[in-house]
């Protein structure tokens, strides 16, 4: 009987360091293929200057309190609407619905968007949008906030992995057009998670 005991002690703890370790590679995943992407001058946004003194992009340390399980509240009566962004360009997004997770003993609400126009590449069908800003906008992270991609659920759940967070191109080159986070996605909490403020050289 303590044997068995034993066993699913040492089972259960496996199958959360398993778990620990998977949300710790993904996140990395992430990370990497963004560096990756950013290194690469077939596809780099940097400037030319920029991308010469380039050795990486900084982050947060991992994390596992910042990757949240939310409950998704549809929102299917919403009107499309044009989202501001930082030139005039305004493409057209509708609300998708509310994560509303708690994190550090306080309850948060995002909303999550979705464009209206088809993607060009296929398999983003299920693409959301997830803009957000947080205390550490402008203090630790890109001013203008940070985006995480996310996908329609088979339930009513959502993880929101904030390790994944990265900025928008804007933080990288006046020569782009980013939406601005609305003002309902202003989070009253440090993110210390994600892609940090680039630093020029």
């Amino acid at each position: 009987m303590k044997t068995l005991l034993l066993f699913s002690i040492l089972l259960f703890s496996y199958s959360i360091f398993a778990q620990d370790e998977t949300l710790v590679s993904d996140s990395e995943a992430a990370q990497i293929e963004l560096n990756e992407e950013f290194s690469n001058p077939e596809t780099t946004i940097l400037e030319p200057a920029d991308f010469k003194n380039f050795k990486g992009l900084e982050f947060y340390p991992f994390d596992e309190k910042f990757i949240v399980k939310a409950n998704l509240v549809l929102t299917p009566n919403e009107k499309p609407f044009l989202m501001p962004t930082t030139t005039s360009r305004t493409p057209e997004y509708v609300k998708y619905g509310e994560a509303h997770f708690s994190l550090e003993g306080k309850d948060f609400v995002l909303n999550i968007f979705k464009s209206t126009e088809p993607y060009d590449e296929p398999g983003y069908e299920d693409y959301l949008f997830l803009p957000f800003t947080d205390l550490t906008s402008g203090d630790g992270s890109y001013g203008g906030g940070r985006f995480l991609d996310q996908r329609i659920p088979e339930d009513d759940t959502l993880v929101i992995d904030f390790n994944k967070a990265y900025n928008p191109y804007c933080a990288y080159s006046p020569r782009f057009s980013c939406p601005i986070p609305p003002k309902e996605n202003d989070l009253l909490i440090r993110i210390e998670a994600g892609v940090k403020d680039f630093g020029k050289h």
